[in-house]
């Protein structure tokens, strides 16, 4: 079934990245840092976290997320002083990642705690797919001012070689269809008037996964 399809994807992908981190590992000073949730199917690590851990990076201190949905044991890391946030690929750029392992429900809650930090936070996801996320953010909030216009300067960034990562979580709340299941457009064009937020940000997974 698919379920058993993705699991043996991720661990093929897993055992790809081990040995890649080692590789690194051998060649650098490195220290490798992971959730403690998939350990099992991580690189050795010098350090498994957990939610409400504390990373120290030079003179910054990021903050442990438990963001599952993509993967059961997903996490972020949230730099309050710098204003970073490392998604991973859990928010991204117009988008989210699909749900290999974790439920609607529990990436849309990963999804609403993170749209809930401050708005001038820079969200540094795990990749760069901004441009075939706007061509289906487009189809579902196509009346969004902002969407319209993100989406034009995503073009002509990517027609110039510029990257369109990190973003600013304030261009995300106004843009990305994943964090606006509030949005009445959304919820007309989606037939789905008193559906929970959770229902809505389903549905729209759902689309995405089939476009």
């Amino acid at each position: 079934n698919k379920h058993s399809v993705m699991q043996i994807i991720l661990r093929k992908l897993s055992s790809y990245e081990m040995l890649r981190v080692e590789y690194i590992q051998a060649v650098h000073r490195t220290q490798v840092i992971g959730a403690a949730a998939d350990q099992q199917r991580l690189p050795s690590l010098n350090r498994a976290v957990v939610a409400g851990d504390t990373l120290v990076i030079g003179s910054q201190r990021g903050r442990v997320m438990d963001v599952p949905g993509h993967t059961v044991g997903h996490i972020a890391v949230y730099f309050e002083a710098a204003k970073l946030l490392f998604s991973a690929d859990s928010l991204m750029a117009l988008g989210c990642g699909r749900l290999f392992e974790g439920t609607a429900e529990q990436m849309w809650q990963s999804l609403d705690a993170m749209r809930n930090l401050p708005a001038d936070t820079l969200v540094c996801s795990g990749h760069e797919y901004t441009l075939a996320n706007a061509k289906f953010a487009i189809t579902i909030e196509p009346q969004n001012t902002d969407l319209i216009k993100r989406q034009a300067d995503t073009i002509a960034a990517n027609q110039q070689g510029k990257p369109t990562v990190p973003s600013r979580l304030s261009l995300e709340r106004a843009t990305n269809p994943f964090l606006r299941p509030e949005s009445p457009e959304i919820r007309e064009r989606l037939q789905m008037p008193g559906a929970s937020n959770a229902k809505v940000f389903a549905e729209i997974r759902r689309l995405k996964d089939k476009f």
